[in-house]
């Protein structure tokens, strides 16, 4: 029986809500796993299902390259398959600078060798930095 994690995403205007984007559910063969490989297994996933089904909108950790941005998700110019280590690697600078945080309960996790013990209480959220917009 695999080790199940609870994974949300949020954007800081999210948090003054008090409410979360999505909830999924990721399963890992161990308990101990590190930051590295929630993001691993997360755009693995996503990646999978968005080339298995081929929406009109991608619902990814980040924005592959050629897509154009929107309310739904980002829409590729061209239908196509994604190369999940292309959006992994994307993913991983993301994280290196800043382009989401990832949290376990209240603690902010930066590294990624950090590890994540599995319990059925932990959940990771992925909260994405949304810029503050003045005028």
């Amino acid at each position: 029986m695999g080790n199940s994690l609870k994974i949300q995403d949020a954007n800081t205007l999210d948090l003054e809500n008090s409410k979360q984007e999505s909830c999924f559910v990721l399963d890992f063969l161990t308990e101990c796993i590190t930051v590295r490989e929630v993001i691993r297994s997360r755009v693995y996933q996503e990646v999978k299902d968005f080339n298995t089904r081929q929406p009109d909108y991608f619902k990814g950790l980040v924005q592959p390259t050629d897509t154009e941005r929107s309310l739904n998700g980002y829409r590729l110019r061209q239908p196509r398959q994604l190369d999940w280590e292309q959006q992994f690697s994307k993913a991983l600078q993301a994280f290196e600078n800043n382009g989401f945080l990832i949290l376990v309960g209240e603690e902010q996790l930066t590294e990624l060798e950090d590890e994540i013990t599995i319990t059925p209480e932990t959940t990771v959220t992925f909260l994405k930095l949304v810029p503050l917009v003045g005028g």
